[in-house]
């Protein structure tokens, strides 16, 4: 028994004062009675006898000792509230209402009652009855001393819980940051970034007399822009994610140990809460009563596990019909530790200390899912906060960086080269004979440290919140959801597209097409057939020979359809007066539709029986449900036990993979050559076989099967081989059903645009190679005539040699390749075997596994350095979605797991020729040229800046100060510039008519040293121009540097304004207005400036001409050179552009 409380003398005694240990082998208390066993006695006895003292006094004053044991509890459990019995009186008569009894609830708390007294007794029966259980204090604990990673112990209880906060609490945060520790935390994550560091020391430095430029508003300000951009983004996001976990810790619910409505923070392990329709989970929990008589509860897993069906589950049968008094005082939970996995569960709960009943994953509600069914249930918390199975999948997503992003730090890097090395020049050229010049190259650094663009990070963030709101407002592609807003540039940079078959290809919309039965077939023309066997079926006897051969086709067809309308896991269900199946496969729902289609119908069913309606008659048959064998991706089948009561027989009813059940069924000669002719012909199959039971060996099989369920240690291996033992032994086969599963919409054109584009597609399925091989072909794949090889069943080194070589010298076939082979190339040939397949214009790999998928996707990214985009739409393809580049997720019938996981979502196969085409090309482009522009602007400033030193003898002076550095580099030229982030080079419509413009953002032409070191010469020679003429009109002198610097900055900013100009496409109102308002600004401004410019001065006509010379100087020639060079030697989209115009 677990060890009492401490407090049942009153006292600070604890068990190691008597030498008791836990022992956490076996999570109990051994007593170790060693030399110190005396002396513990001793002090226990003298604290025995106070409290008897006090207990006297306490009696004598009309004071009950158990009042005094639970003043004292509460005492030492402070802050924690009080709580009543379930139902009773309080102190003065008044009648404290059940909640879970009545619909009345009572929040305020009435006084315990009065218990019996202590008896006095001898010190060593007070010490053995310590560490016995009365019933008064077996319901003190609600919870097992044991550690919160170990299995666990719950005693639901009406009293207050003295250790409930060993284990997590319930209380949801999302959030980054609280009100302390904001502006820290955030500060520390920007400076970590060079950039923003760099420009920190070089605001400070502005403290230092030595080093002082300008203003130190010129370098604070900026840097404070940046920043507070961020900042504010940040904390707006902060703020939403606290509203959002203030709403769902401050959900209230029944809680039956309280007695009163508990906000959902604030639940324990133990509570018993009460959930309704439509009610979230706060936390895992464990079902014990449903409203239902059955004891069944539908929940909505989907913000769970993805999966959009309905999930069955079911009360526990030794609590459903318990009342709330032995609920709360009568049973005792085990659970086993916390762990990760939604699909396994292994516990059991006792009632009285002497029946005990298995629990599994289907007794249990885990957190975040919702009630489904109608009425309301009871369950016991039994993991919360951190320890619930979805805090345990919640993982810190990874932050992906795109290739773009990867390749303006390198460009980056030369920019800070540049002005170390420009600094270091400078002072070389003056000479070292000056005893500071180390503060002179300080003062260098500072003055060209507009060369690092500060502002480009903001500006590209920025840049990625308008693509996120284009593509996610672009009507082509509805439901388009944008998850990871950090690379819509890779859109446009992908060169592998691995993708999933079933629901990604194919629309996952099963219909069953065929049944063969060993010597015929059915398909949909011959249906009148299958249903006027079934018209016969209720009075027919269906046959239970041991052979096939001995029946006759009518027989088998029955018993076919039969077992096809028995042998599943749907349930149907009304909502709204419509009846809708809820199945986990979409497989199934299609062959449970096909039996009603020839008359023998799913009317009913819960989790003791199942009835169908024979339609022809009006008839009823009804089955009892024994026991039901789920499907699950390893054991790759599902099966069911009913007894057929009119009947008295006892059937195992199973359906499986092909590759599992071929060793289950009974001998055959057709199996294998009939699953490969559906395969072909692009169905999905499926093995139906059934097994007779006598009632002896059944009741055999369910004695090993409960006992291996009770199993703590290995419990599924245990019931799986039981199973196998019994029942998974020659098993009469039936026949094998094939499924349709069409394409997607407009899935063949969506392929050769983008083969067109590029890229090279893959498909990574676990369906079989004969369906993989007809799907590719149906969806142009696979090419119609072109050779396709396949390597099946490879399981050595010597043999992947071979294959390896003939694929190397025929480079133009299809490889088709299972998932044993596959694992054979990874394990010992990995990168031969990619390097080889690379360049194969397509690849299948079949038969592969959930890791398989993501182990090629990032081999491919390891090996080729290319960017890789993988799509599906199942739990399956999670993996995969997430080691690609980019993760594209399709909200399809098997849930949004994919979707939730993916960095873009989307409802189509089709729509990813408008991501990539379209959006990625947009994106990429757009982005290259603001970042290009905002590093031309750093420059062009610094250039000026470089003249100007170089003219006054290389002093470190500054050109431009103050007001003059701020406006610069945000409201006199960042408005035209990000402007671009809505330019588009072509038009949408030629992006489909010409995918292979793609191929030119593969290469990244857009941004490269290349591009990088023509616009570094272009800032060059702007520079050079602008304050060489500004100069040249005015001498250096202290009386015309103001004309200087209104000449030299007014063509600075104009210069800036015509090169955006220059470099959009497509003209939009917003470009247009953004210009124009931000040259108006900066008139408007020059009445305020005047302590930079000679304001009179620049209203005589002579300053007009001089800033327009400079102007013509800067930007014809650029001009010319740009016109010259597109028209010998035009790009992809400006061939297009003309060719389209004409």
């Amino acid at each position: 028994m677990p060890l009492s409380s401490p407090h049942r003398l009153g006292t600070d005694f604890h068990s190691s004062d008597l030498g008791l240990s836990h022992n956490k082998s076996t999570d109990s208390f051994d007593l170790q009675f060693d030399d110190n066993l005396d002396r513990a006695l001793e002090d226990l006895q003298v604290r025995a006898s106070t409290h008897l003292e006090r207990n006297d006094r306490e009696l004598e004053e009309g004071e009950s000792v158990e009042s005094f044991e639970l003043r004292t509890i509460n005492e030492n459990d402070r802050g924690r509230e009080p709580m009543t019995r379930s139902s009773g009186t309080d102190g003065s008569g008044t009648l404290v209402h059940d909640p879970w009894l009545s619909d009345s609830i009572e929040v305020n708390e009435a006084p315990v009652n009065s218990g019996p007294t202590i008896p006095r007794e001898g010190l060593m029966s007070k010490i053995l009855s310590f560490f016995q259980v009365s019933p008064r204090y077996r319901s003190l604990p609600a919870i097992e001393l044991n550690d919160s990673h170990t299995e666990r112990e719950i005693h639901p209880s009406t009293t207050p819980v003295y250790d409930r906060n060993k284990y997590p609490s319930n209380e949801l945060s999302n959030a980054k940051y609280n009100a302390f520790t904001f502006l820290p935390t955030l500060l520390y994550e920007q400076f970590r970034f060079f950039f923003n560091l760099y420009f920190l020391i070089v605001a400070l430095s502005q403290a230092i007399p030595a080093l002082r430029i300008g203003y130190l508003s010129s370098y604070v300000v900026p840097l404070a822009f940046v920043l507070t951009v961020t900042m504010t983004k940040e904390a707006m996001d902060d703020i939403q994610r606290r509203r959002r976990d203030n709403e769902m810790n401050s959900e209230l619910y029944h809680v039956m140990n309280r007695q009163k409505l508990v906000k959902s923070k604030d639940l324990k392990v133990g509570d018993l809460i009460r959930i309704s329709k439509g009610n979230k989970l706060p936390a895992d929990v464990v079902l014990l009563q449903s409203s239902e008589p059955s004891g069944e509860a539908f929940i909505k897993t989907d913000q769970l596990d993805g999966e959009t069906d309905w999930k069955l589950r079911i009360a526990c049968p030794l609590t459903q019909n318990l009342s709330p008094e032995d609920l709360l005082n009568k049973i005792n939970i085990t659970a086993s530790a916390p762990e990760k996995s939604i699909h396994k569960f292994t516990g059991k709960v006792s009632y009285k200390d002497s029946t005990s009943h298995p629990l599994t994953v289907d007794n249990t509600l885990w957190a975040n899912t919702v009630m489904a069914s109608s009425g309301s249930c009871i369950a016991c918390v039994v993991y919360t906060g951190t320890e619930t199975r979805q805090a345990m999948n919640t993982t810190t997503p990874t932050v992906k960086t795109g290739l773009l992003e990867l390749e303006i730090n390198s460009i980056s890097k030369i920019l800070c080269i540049c002005v170390f090395v420009l600094s270091f020049s400078l002072v070389v050229f003056k000479g070292f004979h000056n005893h500071t010049w180390y503060v002179d190259i300080m003062r260098y650094l500072i003055l060209f440290s507009s060369i690092i663009p500060v502002s480009l990070r903001v500006n590209l963030d920025l840049a990625k919140s308008v693509y996120a709101y284009q593509i996610q407002h672009d009507n082509t592609i509805p439901d388009t959801v944008v998850r990871t807003s950090t690379i819509p540039e890779d859109l446009g940079r992908i060169e592998y597209l691995l993708s999933d078959k079933t629901g990604t290809l194919t629309q996952n919309d099963m219909q069953l097409k065929k049944i063969h039965l060993g010597t015929v077939s059915y398909t949909p023309d011959t249906l009148d057939i299958v249903s006027d066997y079934v018209q016969s079926l209720v009075s027919s006897k269906s046959s239970s020979g041991p052979t096939t051969s001995r029946r006759d086709r009518s027989t088998r067809v029955r018993d076919m359809v039969v077992t096809l309308a028995l042998c599943h896991n749907v349930t149907p269900t009304f909502e709204d007066d419509e009846l809708t199946y809820q199945a986990a496969s979409p497989d199934e729902i299609a062959i449970v539709k096909f039996t009603e289609s020839v008359g023998l119908s799913l009317f009913k069913r819960d989790r003791h029986s199942i009835t169908l309606l024979h339609e022809h008659s009006g008839k009823t048959l009804e089955y009892k449900i024994l026991q039901i064998f789920p499907f699950n991706s390893d054991r790759k089948r599902m099966g069911i036990i009913l007894h057929d009561e009119q009947k008295n027989e006892y059937w195992f009813y199973e359906k499986g993979a092909d590759t599992v059940m071929s060793k289950i069924v009974e001998k055959n000669d057709w199996l294998d050559e009939e699953t490969g002719n559906m395969a072909r012909e692009g169905l999905r199959t499926l093995v139906i076989g059934r097994k007779k039971l006598t009632e002896k060996s059944f009741e055999q099989f369910q004695k090993k099967y409960e006992d291996a369920s009770l199993s703590m240690l290995n419990r599924d291996e245990q019931m799986s081989n039981v199973v196998g033992e019994f029942l998974e032994e020659d098993l009469e086969l039936l026949g094998l059903t094939g499924v349709e599963d069409k394409l997607q919409k407009d899935v063949k054109a969506s392929i050769e645009l983008l083969r067109n584009a590029g890229i090279k597609i893959w498909m990574l399925t676990g369906d079989k190679v004969e369906t993989a091989r007809c799907v590719s072909i149906s969806a142009k794949l696979i090419s119609r005539g072109q050779y396709v090889h396949t390597i099946t069943k490879l399981d050595n080194p010597e043999g992947a040699l071979g294959q390896l070589e003939y694929l190397r010298l025929n480079t133009n076939s299809c490889l088709i390749i299972d998932g044993e082979s596959l694992s054979v190339f990874l394990s010992y040939y990995r990168d031969e075997f990619f390097e080889v397949v690379s360049h194969l214009p397509t690849t299948i790999a079949c038969r592969c596994t959930p890791q398989q998928k993501a182990d090629v996707a990032l081999v491919i990214r390891e090996l080729t350095g290319k960017r890789v985009c993988c799509i599906g739409d199942g739990g399956n393809d999670v993996s995969m979605i997430q080691c690609a580049d980019v993760g594209v997720g399709i909200v399809g019938k098997e849930g949004k797991q994919a979707s939730l996981a993916a960095d873009f979502s989307t409802t189509q196969f089709c729509h990813l020729t408008e991501l990539l085409l379209w959006h990625g090309r947009n994106s990429y482009k757009r982005s290259a040229k603001l970042a290009q522009f905002v590093m031309h602007r750093g420059l062009l400033i610094s250039v000026c800046q470089a003249v100007y030193s170089v003219s006054s003898g290389f002093e470190p002076l500054a050109l431009f100060t103050g007001w003059l550095m701020v406006g610069y580099a945000t409201c006199y030229t960042m408005a035209p510039v990000f402007s671009l982030t809505l330019d588009h080079d072509i038009d949408e419509s030629l992006t489909k008519i010409y995918p292979e413009l793609y191929k030119d953002l593969t290469e990244g032409k857009s941004l490269s040293y290349k591009t990088f070191f023509v616009w570094v010469a272009l800032s060059l020679y702007q520079g050079c121009i602008i304050q060489g003429s500004s100069q040249g009109f005015t001498s250096l002198n202290e009386l015309n540097s103001s004309k200087m610097v209104a000449i030299g900055f007014t063509a600075l900013i104009i210069n800036e304004l015509i090169m955006v100009a220059l470099e959009i496409y497509t003209w939009n109102r917003i470009m247009f207005l953004a210009e124009i308002s931000t040259l108006v600004l900066y008139v408007v401004s020059i009445p305020f400036l005047g302590e930079y410019f000679d304001v009179k001065y620049m209203t005589n006509p002579l300053y007009f001409g001089q800033v327009v010379f400079i102007l013509a100087m800067s930007i014809f020639p650029v001009w010319a050179a740009k016109a010259i060079h597109r028209r010998l030697n035009p790009p992809s989209y400006a061939k297009v552009q003309e060719f389209s115009i004409v």
